[in-house]
């Protein structure tokens, strides 16, 4: 090939870009894009064990609220149980930013791109990263359809519902994910009535008007078209069996493993991150709204370890990691108990389990780790280079 056709070729094609990095031969002139291969690791399935948890409210056997993973997940498989979030760097410990910590395997002193009203910002965690989520490895590496690889969203994570690719110039868009979330059914749901002429005068120009706000709140790659195909089609089932109203499913994080159980049997991801996130709503003042949620995202965690062990296609070939977001403060003296913006100690003190298949079984790593190594160490589990991520490993989870 000639200098000039080469560097035409790769200026056309930002996959080739990828590949140069990652050292697989480029396209050819006639042909600049790139047969990925198929995928045939493991599927993940990332659980945030979300909305900022203590270890003593959930793997202090003294005091946990969460049976079924201290005694029957932990025995399965790898546990950290002295995972933090880096202390020694000014970083915030909370949902948006420790999702994209797990996600992208790198610490990042995030900003949100919020505009302020007055003296108020808003919109503050809306985070872009800078460096690749591991959906976009995967995609970038082998041929997985962006409906394969899922982000699960509660519907009141609005500025969550876009940390599906980061602004990396090798990656990005091309190889986003693709968000499940009652919002993004609400979407699907407004523009179908829209389309079928449900409404008419000013209620059609309202309702169009509320369409265009709900579409912009992913700014950066609105899908004025709806999703893809495949989703539109799990949420015309969806409605089918919940009905429209939007108050017959589930809510809440069991709504999240509602949604993550259909897509397992529908779309078939091939790696899936569930946000659970109910804990949170401690920040009302209600110490139990804390223990109840945690409780409940234990019931959840048995839902879906139950659904994989029936389902063929997931029972031998899949690895939980089970990783929170955050920890929470344990000052007594708040107004207001277990925040988790004050960068305190136990805000850092995590922990994390890797589950199924090929993972060594009842593993107990009793030393530190940080939580930016869990994306290097998916990627090893699934054959997938992370050049941009933390390079340390879990090595246990591959004893």
């Amino acid at each position: 090939m000639r200098r000039r056709e080469f560097l035409k070729t790769v200026a056309l094609s930002p996959l080739a870009a990828v590949a140069a990095e990652r050292g697989v031969c480029a396209a050819s002139p006639a042909n600049t894009t790139i047969q990925l291969p198929d995928y045939r690791g493991p599927n993940i399935i990332i659980v945030r064990f979300g909305g900022g948890v203590r270890r003593r409210e959930t793997i202090d056997p003294q005091h946990s609220y969460c049976r079924f993973f201290l005694n029957e997940l932990v025995p399965r498989g790898t546990f950290y149980p002295r995972m933090t979030i880096d202390q020694f760097q000014d970083i915030n410990t909370s949902h948006g930013e420790g999702t994209l910590y797990i996600a992208t395997g790198k610490y990042e002193k995030f900003k949100g791109i919020g505009q302020k009203i007055g003296d108020k910002k808003i919109l503050d965690a809306r985070f872009e990263a800078s460096v690749p989520t591991v959906f976009e490895y995967l995609r970038a590496a082998y041929n997985v359809p962006e409906h394969q690889t899922l982000i699960v969203n509660s519907e009141d994570r609005g500025d969550e519902e876009f940390y599906n690719f980061s602004n990396h110039h090798l990656y990005g868009a091309q190889f986003k994910s693709n968000t499940l979330s009652l919002r993004r059914f609400k979407t699907w749901l407004l523009r179908k009535q829209i389309a079928e002429g449900r409404f008419d005068g000013k209620k059609a120009a309202k309702k169009r008007q509320d369409l265009r706000k709900m579409e912009s709140i992913d700014y950066r790659h609105e899908e004025t078209d709806g999703q893809v195909a495949e989703l539109q089609e799990f949420w015309r089932r969806w409605a089918e069996y919940y009905g429209e109203s939007g108050f017959v499913n589930p809510r809440g994080d069991r709504l999240l493993t509602t949604l993550a159980m259909r897509a397992m049997r529908e779309l078939r991801p091939r790696l899936m991150m569930i946000n659970y996130t109910d804990p949170d709503y401690v920040h009302w003042g209600n110490p139990h709204h804390y223990t109840q949620a945690i409780a409940i995202i234990d019931q959840e965690l048995e839902r879906l370890d139950a659904a994989i062990r029936n389902d063929p296609n997931y029972c031998d070939n899949t690895v939980f990691v089970i990783v929170p977001d955050c920890g929470r403060d344990s000052n007594p003296y708040t107004a207001v108990p277990f925040q988790h913006h004050f960068n305190s100690r136990s805000a850092h003190e995590i922990f994390a389990l890797f589950v199924g298949s090929g993972i060594d079984r009842g593993a107990v790593v009793d030393k530190p780790v940080d939580q930016v190594q869990v994306a290097s160490t998916i990627g090893k589990l699934m054959k997938v280079p992370t050049p941009h991520a933390d390079s340390r490993l879990l090595e246990e989870v591959f004893a």
